[in-house]
């Protein structure tokens, strides 16, 4: 049929606005046909038509989104004429379609299942024509949506032909929805809609982990395992489909407690773990900075970080992103409800106001708390249950393994400039460096520059640096074991000087009990390095007073090369109270507990 001039109308009905279809008369066009309209030279739409007797011949009429769309107005006139699809190129495979309630201001909590609307979708709107930014209405459950079409795929041409898919996927413009046609829903952004099922855009969930990090490049060494444990815990599960975790009723984690020894690398990790994911940047609080003297303006604190993750949440639901929050000496803030006797109770409300926040009655389900501490036993109970700071993970002293990986970081830059000498061995310094904490490790490295840069500098009457030989300069292994010795000492390490005096003039083996007691201590020390039955031995020696005991010990635990050895004696807690020779005790067990065989 040979293009015809047409006049542009209104919908008869309310009822045809609701059809994707121009509407015609009878004797125009028959139901089911495809007409291409012409509003302009260089403007093009097509259409599938519906016929209806109240429309006037001559006549073609559209629903207000079709002519926003096509931008018609009532009147008009354009050009139209019979439209043949070809369905070896032109069949819908996949669309993806921009949906929103019709009326803006619509708020319905209810989710919608995007499966069934896609059945219903394709049922509405079998055997018409789609194109690339096309609008139209859509009834569903009795409530009116607006979409927008903003993706055709063409389907394989094997499929058509009855064969084995190729696996090709045509971008196409224009297309013909079929019965085997899928549609994929897309929330609108500022939507308040909430929409489940299969039928929907995942909104990049597979790549929260951004593929370029790297352990050696945040900075990070020693903390394999951690990461390891971390990720399993916090984010398997955001890594998954949404609608797999939705299956298997699964909900994230929200909370992460890193604890550990000063220095062990729980701020650096915090503080990387942005870096390492696709989200974004995260919210990094010291502990002391919520506190205010004014009433209720310490609460207001815990609430502003929060404030943005709640808005996201109700306005994307599901799809929002991952909000991070990290407290750093979370202990500050968070102690044991009913402890600070005499205080103003600010402690315990904000304690409060956390746990409400993080999984209270409105519980958030885009968010995850980290928080950092060295004194795990400060913090309140309620905050480490499951749904809060579940994941309680120990960043302790770094093995052996750890300590190459942290003093390959540390001297990367040197070997990279060719300033760490070829005598240094990283395996030699990491075997010598028993129980350095990553800061330790950090601050060796540091302290074996200074000396390499101290050999350069003239001291005469004033201090200058001797350029020729600067140019020159390298960090020895000799520079490292002089600082080992002299300058950096481990927290966690042998206090040399405890011990030393003990048995400064030496044991002299007078008899069987000396001799008896020295073998006895080094089977004993074989047994605490061996068994795996007997990872702790306690011994006791008795004897009259200034008979050697204390020397005896010091000897044996010279003699065992145990990388930590700490001598808890009454001289040294003279003044002390109760309580404090208590904690200084604990404090002893406590490092104990941390130091590492290795």
């Amino acid at each position: 049929m040979a293009s015809r001039t047409m006049q542009a109308a209104r919908c008869p009905t309310d009822e045809l606005s609701l059809t994707n279809c121009a509407v015609v008369n009878e004797k125009d066009f028959q139901s089911g046909q495809h007409v291409l309209v012409k509003t302009s030279p260089n403007h093009k739409f097509v259409f599938t038509v519906k016929s209806h007797s109240t429309v006037l011949p001559g006549t073609i009429a559209f629903s207000l989104p079709q002519r926003k769309w096509v931008g018609l107005s009532i009147g008009q006139e354009v050009e139209v004429s019979s439209y043949n699809f070809d369905k070896t190129k032109q069949c819908i495979g996949t669309m993806t379609i921009e949906i929103d309630f019709l009326q803006k201001k619509s708020v319905d909590s209810n989710p919608y299942d995007t499966d069934k609307m896609a059945a219903e979708f394709i049922q509405q709107f079998n055997n018409q024509a789609f194109s690339i930014s096309q609008q139209l209405v859509f009834s569903f459950n009795e409530k009116l949506f607006g979409l927008m079409v903003k993706d055709i795929e063409a389907m394989d041409p094997s499929i058509l032909k009855g064969e084995q898919a190729s696996g090709k996927q045509q971008k196409i413009d224009l297309g013909l929805s079929v019965a085997n046609s899928q549609v994929i829903f897309e929330k609108a952004d500022s939507s308040s809609l909430t929409l489940i099922g299969k039928s929907k855009i995942k909104q990049g969930r597979q790549s929260i982990i951004n593929p370029d990090w790297n352990f050696e490049k945040m900075g990070i060494g020693g903390l394999d395992k951690e990461f390891s444990d971390i990720f399993r815990r916090a984010f398997a599960s955001r890594v998954f489909p949404v609608d797999l975790v939705e299956q298997m009723g699964c909900k994230h984690v929200k909370g992460i407690l890193l604890y550990g020894p000063p220095g062990c690398g729980k701020t650096l990790m915090a503080r990387q773990i942005g870096k390492m994911l696709n989200a974004r940047e995260p919210k990094v609080v010291n502990g002391p900075e919520i506190l205010n003297k004014y009433v209720g303006e310490s609460e207001a604190n815990i609430r502003k970080l929060f404030a943005d993750a709640e808005e996201e949440q109700k306005r994307l639901a599901a799809n929002s992103g991952l909000h991070i929050i990290i407290f750093d000496e979370i202990d500050a803030i968070c102690k044991q409800r009913g402890t600070m006797a005499g205080s103003t109770g600010v402690h315990d409300t904000v304690v409060n106001q956390l746990l409400s926040k993080i999984d209270g009655v409105e519980q958030l389900n885009n968010i995850l708390v980290i928080g950092m501490t060295n004194r795990p036993d400060l913090i309140d109970e309620a905050l480490l249950r499951p749904g809060r700071l579940e994941v309680k993970m120990e960043i302790g002293l770094p093995d052996e393994k750890g300590r190459v990986q942290i003093l390959n970081i540390h001297t990367a830059r040197m070997r990279e400039h060719n300033l760490l000498s070829n005598d240094v061995n990283i395996v030699e310094l990491a075997q010598e460096t028993k129980n350095f904490s990553g800061a330790e490790l950090e601050g060796l490295v540091r302290a074996a520059q200074s000396t390499a840069m101290n050999r350069h500098i003239k001291a005469a009457s004033k201090v200058e640096v001797d350029m020729e030989k600067a140019e020159r300069l390298q960090v020895t292994r000799g520079d490292f074991f002089n600082s080992l010795e002299n300058d950096i000492k481990p927290a966690f390490g042998i206090n040399q000087e405890d011990y030393d005096s003990y048995i400064m003039n030496g044991i002299f083996v007078w008899g069987d009990p000396v001799t008896r007691a020295l073998d006895d201590g080094e089977l004993l020390v074989q047994q605490t390095k061996n068994s795996d039955r007997t990872p702790l031995v306690s011994v006791l020696l008795e004897g009259p007073p200034n008979s050697g005991k204390t020397a005896l010990a010091a000897k044996i635990a010279e003699k065992s090369g145990f990388p930590f050895i700490k001598i808890c004696s009454p001289d040294k807690m003279i003044g002390f109270s109760e309580t404090a020779k208590c904690q200084a005790i604990k404090k002893i067990m406590s490092l104990l507990a941390h130091a590492s065989p290795t």
